[in-house]
């Protein structure tokens, strides 16, 4: 039975505090170095001390079955994601508790992704590799252009098909939703939001939601030793979505 995302919020209680970094990129998006393997970047995670990791590419999930494996070999807990640009140019972070659960949202996004062909020069290589780091495929549309689907369809399909979205970087001026948008939309049902601290301090008010932080990494010096500290029931993927979607005011 598909749990219901809306029904963890304001549950839940802390036991186990873990280093996470919510929100990086692999080689598979054009902005991220070719050095962000999924060996390299779980091994650089690893030796800094996260305990818990989520790879979001820019629309898409075909990486994650191989970081899944290098992360299961170091024993490193991954929660697999997508950063989807929403038709309004707002970038969601969608987390889900399996790698399988992302491809099937994969492919809704694919779908929905504008036939505009990447120039790998301008842009960069958008490479799909396997366990042992080595490349199987480079993907030919432009996996950064926005979809063919809103902030709140966005939402609602990453629920409906077991996710948890989460805004992401609110308070940047590129793809920020308080820049694009200016208000955190109700319609959304946004338990949390990923606030930047490489930019101003948001001032709207997130009293009611979650507040993450995260590298955005694109290279491997980008990934933090010293991460986000998150509260947990256990370490499991199951506990983190139940951390983030724990509403500060039940």
């Amino acid at each position: 039975m598909r749990p219901d995302v809306r029904a963890w919020c304001g549950t839940g209680r802390a036991d186990v505090k873990l280093k996470v970094d919510l929100h990086m990129h692999s080689c598979l998006s054009p902005c991220a170095d070719d050095d962000m393997t999924p060996n390299n970047l779980v091994n650089m995670a690893w030796l800094n001390g996260l305990d818990a990791i989520a790879v979001s590419d820019h629309n898409t999930a075909r990486n994650l079955p191989a970081v899944k494996a290098a992360a299961d070999a170091r024993g490193l807990l991954l929660l697999p994601a997508l950063e989807v640009t929403t038709r309004e140019e707002v970038h969601v972070l969608c987390y889900f508790q399996t790698v399988e659960q992302a491809l099937a949202f994969d492919r809704w996004v694919y779908e929905r992704l504008p036939d505009i062909q990447n120039v790998p020069r301008f842009f960069g290589r958008q490479v799909q590799m396997d366990a042992a780091d080595e490349a199987v495929a480079e993907e030919k549309r432009l996996l950064i252009s926005a979809i063919d689907a809103g902030v709140d369809e966005v939402a609602r399909t990453a629920r409906e098909m077991g996710g948890l979205p989460v805004p992401a970087h609110i308070n940047r001026g590129a793809n920020g939703l308080l820049t694009n948008l200016g208000f955190i939309p109700q319609s959304a049902g946004f338990c949390a939001v990923e606030v930047s601290r490489r930019s101003p301090v948001p001032a709207a008010d997130l009293s009611a939601f979650t507040v993450l932080y995260a590298s955005d990494a694109h290279r491997l010096e980008d990934i933090p030793e010293d991460g986000h500290l998150l509260e947990a029931e256990s370490r499991e993927a199951i506990a983190i979505f139940q951390s983030i979607a724990k509403r500060a005011k039940g």
